[in-house]
């Protein structure tokens, strides 16, 4: 090996960074290929990401591709060992809980079946998170230096101006058609005797823990929660503010171990474990049940929306007052119920950013108009009636200042996001030993010797 100065590309920069899997690391044949201090980049993290990019593409080789991977790479193990040097930490509980959301999603994915799961990677649950731990570490770490050395950047006006007059005029992109809709979301209420019936059946539950048996197994035997269901009802360690506040109050008041009696929230009820506090931290388990809206609950829902449509209709109530005060949908209480696109947080969607269902919906409305009650399953399984408001939209054309002001001036910032990584990236590699096997020169990485 030899020693080198690093020759880094803005390029590498807007590239995001992904979790590499560890364990599909004995799958090549292994050897160093970077030293960063006390820190290391092995050729099979190199090659599994490599694949991994091949699979996103159409499989065609692409050596450039491969060294553009190495120096986002190499960039990230950069801030891991300057995050060390500097003392910017995450907190073990953090990682904790986050490891356990992935281990969630992974049995999700895996239909559901922890065993198929285990057979598939050949390892207990408990080696496959021990196993995230270390990664998701360094992933929380980076994400944080990122965070930090970017925390005051900003573009005026008139930068935004002189960043899209840079662009080609036949480099500028052609957008697809773009929707505004607005939506009031009111959930079907249930009826006392069903919420009776929920609160009894935990309680016959929690007799049942008390008695002996295994919480975790009847989490995942009774939980409407699917993802925590798998880990056994854990939702890891949580600071205060992250949990709504009728489950949060109520873990707090807890004695380590210690079952509550049913909590309601808006997600249902839940039975809940205080399995350990550390000051603002607690880690919990729960059982969560939903109650069931009947069919005469769902059309008294539906009335009392087509009653506010009506009002709506005839001007007597503006849509965005009607979803402040009767909507179930937090996020977009204050924004007159815009929809934000999942992807980008903008209220500007495209049509992938709707199911299949809602856009034929908004296919057959006007401008302006609202439509009819529609039946609606949240995420979480919940039934409710909701409206549309379609808003605006605007025809397929190509980038422009005067309609996409939000995306160049977004594209403008993450510019100037990158130029201060790309500034604190040469002197940081002052502070540290950096070392690149003779294999990767072809990746001109590097400048001099």
């Amino acid at each position: 090996m030899n020693h080198f100065k690093i020759k880094f590309s803005t390029f590498l920069l807007l590239l995001g960074f992904c979790l590499i899997s560890t364990f599909a690391f004995s799958q090549v044949a292994d050897k160093i290929i970077v030293k960063v201090d006390n820190y290391i980049i092995l050729k099979s993290e190199l090659e599994l990401s490599y694949q991994n990019y091949l699979r996103s593409q159409d499989g065609t080789p692409d050596e450039n591709a491969k060294c553009e991977i190495l120096r986002q790479l190499l960039f990230n193990k950069v801030m891991y060992a300057k995050a060390e040097i500097d003392s910017v930490i995450v907190l073990d509980e953090q990682v904790e809980s986050e490891a356990s959301n992935r281990l969630s999603m992974m049995i999700e994915r895996a239909g559901g079946d922890e065993k198929k799961l285990e057979e598939y990677l050949g390892k207990s649950l408990a080696d496959i998170k021990e196993e995230l731990l270390e990664p998701i570490k360094e992933q929380l770490t980076i994400q944080k230096m990122r965070s930090e050395i970017t925390a005051d950047a900003k573009v005026t006006p008139s930068q935004v101006r002189k960043f899209y007059k840079l662009i080609p005029t036949d480099s500028l992109p052609f957008l697809p058609a773009e929707y505004e809709v607005a939506q009031l979301l009111v959930y079907a209420k249930v009826s006392k005797q069903e919420k009776d019936r929920v609160r009894k059946q935990l309680l016959d539950i929690r007799t049942r823990i008390k008695a002996g048996e295994d919480f975790a197994v009847l989490a995942k035997e009774f939980s409407a929660d699917l993802g925590s269901a798998a880990q056994g009802g854990n939702l890891g360690y949580r600071e205060r503010g992250e949990l709504v506040p009728e489950y949060e109050a109520a873990s707090f008041a807890l004695k380590p171990m210690e079952i509550s009696e049913p909590i309601e929230s808006e997600f249902g009820f839940h039975l809940i474990q205080l399995l350990e506090r550390r000051g603002n931290l607690i880690n919990t388990r729960h059982i969560l049940i939903r109650p069931k809206p009947s069919a005469a609950d769902m059309v008294y829902t539906n009335k009392f929306v087509d009653s506010l449509r009506n009002l709506i209709v005839k001007d007597s109530l503006t849509f965005a007052k009607a979803v402040f005060e009767h909507s179930a949908d937090r996020s977009s209480k204050n924004n007159g119920g815009r929809i934000l696109s999942q992807q980008t947080g903008s209220a500007k969607l495209v049509a992938e950013d709707f199911d299949y269902n809602t856009y034929l919906i908004l296919d057959t409305m006007k401008l302006k108009s609202v439509s009819q009650p529609l039946p609606f399953r949240s995420p979480d399984g919940k039934e409710a009636v909701r409206l549309l408001y379609f808003i605006d939209k605007s025809k397929p054309h190509q980038a422009n200042l005067n309609d996409d002001y939000e995306k160049i001036y977004q594209a403008a910032l993450n510019d100037e996001r990158a130029r201060m990584l790309d500034d604190w990236f040469f002197t940081a590699i002052k502070e540290l030993y950096i070392d690149i096997d003779e294999d990767y020169n072809k990746c001109e990485l590097v400048e001099g010797i």
